[in-house]
């Protein structure tokens, strides 16, 4: 067993994962492909039906300008262009010599399924690139696109990344998420059925849900199959919606302390071979209005961190050999 696999006992836990008490996404790639893979944000160009008018033209309350995408690289670029400038940018960093192709901004398989081909071919074609991860709606898995995408499974993986945020009806109206529970379950179903890998974005933080509330999201997913979880504090950005709500409302920013409480509560009752892709989330510094602490990364990583330890995180668990 390498050291990155899923740990028989929580006391080789930590040994395991590279000190860390959950299965990073470092760690799972690591393991994978036998060396450090880095993620290259992508823009295809594409919108959404929460902009195009198809269900709203606003987008989803908390969405930037950029549609989630605010570092994926520059949508007017071919793809192998831009692989091409995201590993020169990582040029001084990079220990490895493979990377993920992550279609990031927007809606990722909304469009015509030729284009998607394309697209997706384009970048999967590129000899560095280990594997094609895809930020979509569950509303936009059509059968065609669905059938692309198990096609192009059996050339290089290919992971689906779905916008959950929460299993709540009355917080998915509140950020106009556009479609219900149901939508998500039968996505995620045909997903299964085709051997996809599933990586799930969850929001902590939103307004009116409890502690609570947000740790019965992640039981929900503890429940389905699922292959990675993102959990993302909320950001509030300049220029949404949701700043505009926030100025006139003030509702409640979770601190520091609160965020690493209920993450810890959420990734505790998920399986332990999920991968957890991140503990944090990236708001671009030049937008972001709350929580301010936020923006000071390193720090936040290492508090996270330092609370797992310090509570003793994951004692509980049910491991494989349980």
């Amino acid at each position: 067993m390498r050291s990155c696999e899923t740990p028989t006992s929580y006391a080789d836990a930590l040994h395991r994962w590279n000190g860390k008490p959950y299965y990073s996404l470092d760690c799972h790639l690591k393991n994978r492909f036998n060396e450090k893979v880095y993620k290259l944000a992508l823009d295809g160009g594409f919108t959404c039906p929460n902009r195009d008018g198809t269900l709203d033209r606003r987008g989803c309350i908390f969405c930037s300008a950029g549609g989630s995408g605010d570092f994926a690289a520059n949508r007017a670029l071919p793809i192998a262009e831009q692989i091409r400038q995201g590993k020169s940018l990582l040029q001084n960093k990079n220990t490895g010599s493979k990377y993920i192709a992550y279609f990031q901004a927007y809606t990722n398989t909304y469009g015509p399924v030729d284009r998607l081909r394309r697209l997706y071919t384009e970048a999967l074609e590129q000899p560095e690139v280990a594997a094609l991860s895809i930020a979509t709606r569950p509303d936009c898995l059509g059968r065609d696109v669905l059938d692309l995408i198990e096609e192009l499974n059996h050339i290089k993986p290919v992971w689906v990344e779905l916008g959950l945020q929460t299993i709540h009806e009355p917080s998915a109206a509140y950020i106009r998420r556009g479609y219900p529970l149901s939508c998500f379950e039968e996505a995620l179903a045909q997903l299964n059925e085709r051997n996809i890998e599933v990586i799930v974005h969850t929001i902590l933080g939103l307004p009116g849900e409890s502690f609570d509330a947000m740790e019965q999201t992640a039981r929900y997913l503890a429940g389905k199959n699922i292959q990675g979880i993102k959990p993302q504090l909320l950001h509030v950005l300049k220029n949404t919606d949701l700043a505009h709500d926030y100025e006139e409302n003030h509702f409640h920013i979770l601190t520091l302390e609160e965020y690493t409480d209920i993450l810890i509560r959420c990734i505790e009752v998920l399986p332990p071979q999920v991968v957890v892709h991140r503990v944090t989330g990236d708001g671009p510094k030049s937008l972001l209005i709350e929580p301010a602490w936020s923006g000071h990364k390193k720090y936040v990583l290492n508090e996270i961190h330092r609370q797992f330890k310090l509570r003793g995180a994951w004692q509980g668990r049910k491991y494989v050999s349980d």
